[in-house]
């Protein structure tokens, strides 16, 4: 019996040793398992801890980002001027804001070629610098770091002589072409859309620029440099507008051999204005921080599919319909449609022909809501809000009767509204309002009324009245290149052109071939030609849309997109500049079920287009987006 007993205990140590070894080998498994699912594929070397992980984890990392106190440009400055340390001040401020570390560096920093240590070098206002600076910052730019430098970088030596714009011109690619006159106390500086560093602000935004630092102007000269923003004002300074927004870049970014650069033509202490112009800089100052430290950047693109800007034909119909067949004929031959402002009262003496607009469009009213009583006068004389309802809701209720349609649309005359308009407006259940008045960007705005909202639309673009009546342009090649100059502007900023005409203008026979040329010109650059129930419809669901991206590991980032809103989301396409290069795209899904999402990869440029169709309300997808590094 003891005999027995030996043997059956060396059994069963055996089976314990055998079972916890199973046990281990499954839990590895389990938790690599677990890993992949979160951070993608990954090094197994990446899951051993090595000594500057450790010391990083302890003390909160060392400082990736170095900011210039550049002595040599301050010793250029009056004496006791404190203009230099206000602007570093300015620079700690944001970056600390924003969670970021960095250490404050001398000129000897950059001459002994110590920057090495940093990822980033930021040079604000460093307009002096040494030989020995310029050479050792183009090869720290060349070898992969990033650089984001604002005014007149290395434009005078060491000693306070003028060098000139050769650093301008061999690292940022850029062509100085003026400095911006202090005549003026703010300068309005115009964004583009659709770029990372201007993800998540409208598109065409004014950002307003105080000009006592005389800012910078350029043009852009090397195809590694893209234009992000422009100085010049089409409503108020002359000359042609494209050559002029080539002209006066006011922000950069581009790559220098192997490594990326922001320029701003102005320091960021120069931003003045609202509370909406900080948080729209804020913004832009985030996104250039995370395209110089690689971080990936998404945004929901403004318009549908494919289109990098949209357009509407807005025929203005008030006191008669002379040449209105003219244009009929060109929306009928090139297969588009119009949004039709018409007076109720010409609509009541007209119902058959206003009837049969719905054939070629869309009907909007057009009403008398009040005026300025003059030019100057800051107390405008608009009605008040019963007289604005009354009217706005019988002119949608003998419209509405006249087309067998629902109008939802409103273009007051003379451009003016305020908020008595806005809360009878919606009321009055319209959905969007189309004003003359010059606004802050060249996207519609969603303006939110307690549970309502209510699109606005501006023009964007010269109308006939300015083209023909104004600038007697009779030629039609003339009023075409007009035209095409706001077009082409609006695709630079990636808004919405809207083509305003009336019948004594620009439907006359003599002028309605322009009207076909503007719309063959909008085809061949891919707008969507569109009309404002569209817009509306459009921009008041993906206002509410939110996107999210956030890296996982050196080989996946995970995209977030949800829809916040009452209605489901469709023909969404979401930008995601991965921000390093890539390959082997793969798209997959955080939970089981999650709706599919047809994707697409610019390897140039290494961003990731995602299409979102069905996005339901209150609905929230991540999908994880697994790529190949080169050097993996």
């Amino acid at each position: 019996m003891e005999v027995k007993s030996r043997k059956w205990n060396r059994i069963n140590q055996g089976l314990i040793v055998f079972s916890g070894i199973t046990i281990l080998a499954g839990s590895i498994l389990i938790y690599l398992f677990i890993l992949r699912g979160v951070f993608g594929s990954f090094n197994a070397a990446e899951l051993v801890p090595n000594p500057k992980l450790l010391n990083d984890f302890l003390s909160g990392g060392k400082p990736e980002i170095g900011i210039l106190y550049s002595k040599y440009t301050e010793n250029m400055l009056p004496q006791g001027s404190t203009w230099l340390n206000d602007n570093i001040n300015s620079w700690k401020k944001v970056l600390n804001t924003s969670g970021y570390k960095y250490d404050i560096i001398a000129d000897s920093t950059i001459e002994l070629g110590y920057q090495y240590k940093y990822k980033l070098i930021i040079l604000p206002g460093a307009k002096s610098l040494s030989d020995k600076e310029i050479v050792q910052l183009k090869n720290f730019i060349s070898k992969g770091g990033s650089v984001f430098a604002t005014s007149g970088t290395a434009s005078y030596s060491d000693d306070g002589k003028w060098r000139g714009w050769d650093f301008f011109s061999q690292v940022f690619g850029l062509k100085f072409t003026k400095e911006i006159s202090n005549s003026e106390v703010t300068k309005i500086h115009t964004l583009r859309g659709g770029l990372p560093i201007t993800a998540n602000i409208p598109a065409g935004y004014p950002l307003r620029v105080a000009t006592w630092d005389r800012p910078i102007s350029v043009e852009v000269l090397d195809p590694r440099t893209i234009q992000a923003s422009f100085w010049y004002n089409y409503k108020l300074q002359g000359g042609l507008t494209r050559d002029e927004i080539k002209k006066s870049a006011g922000i950069v970014y581009g790559t220098y051999g192997l490594g990326r650069f922001v320029w701003m033509g102005f320091e960021i202490n120069s931003v003045i204005g609202e509370q909406q112009d900080y948080i729209y800089f804020d913004r832009l100052f985030n996104n250039c921080m995370s395209w110089l430290t690689y971080q990936p950047i998404a945004f929901a693109k403004d318009w549908p599919s494919n289109y990098s800007a949209a357009a509407m034909l807005v025929p203005e119909l008030s006191d008669n319909l002379n040449n209105l067949n003219n244009l009929l004929g060109v929306l009928n031959s090139e297969k588009v449609k119009a949004t039709f402002f018409v007076d109720p009262g010409l609509a009541q003496r007209n119902r058959g022909i206003i009837k049969s607009l719905t054939k070629y469009g869309e009907v909007g009213s057009l009403l008398d809501l009040g005026y300025l009583s003059s030019v100057n006068d800051t107390i405008n004389s608009l009605n008040n809000f019963d007289t604005q309802y009354q009217k706005l809701l019988n002119a949608r209720i003998s419209l509405d009767s006249i087309t067998n349609s629902q109008v939802i649309g409103c273009m007051p005359y003379y451009g003016f509204y305020n908020n008595n308009t806005i809360n009878a407006l919606i009321k009055a259940n319209y959905k969007y309002i189309f004003s003359d008045s010059l606004t802050d960007r060249s996207v519609p705005q969603t303006i939110i009324m307690g549970d309502s909202l209510l699109v606005s639309m501006t023009k964007t673009g010269r109308d006939d009245y300015e083209v023909i009546r104004d600038f007697n342009l009779t030629q039609p090649d003339f009023q075409f290149y007009t035209y095409q100059e706001d077009l082409d502007r609006i695709l630079f900023e990636g808004g919405l052109y809207v083509l305003k005409m009336h019948p004594y203008y620009q439907m006359k026979d003599q002028n309605i071939g322009v009207v076909k040329k503007v719309i063959d010109d909008l085809k061949k650059k891919k707008f969507w030609i569109t009309t404002g129930n569209q817009i509306e419809h459009w921009w008041a669901r993906r206002n509410y849309v939110q996107v999210k991206a956030t890296k996982r590991g050196d080989n996946r980032v995970a995209l977030t997109i949800s829809n916040p809103g009452k209605e489901t989301m469709n023909g969404l396409v979401i930008q995601l500049d991965l921000n390093v290069s890539a390959s082997n795209i793969a798209l997959s899904s955080e939970i089981i079920g999650t709706k599919k999402a047809r994707y697409e990869y610019d390897q140039r440029n290494h961003i990731v287009y995602v299409y979102i169709n069905d996005l339901e309300p209150g609905e929230s997808r991540t999908y994880y987006i697994d790529y190949k590094k080169p050097d993996a």
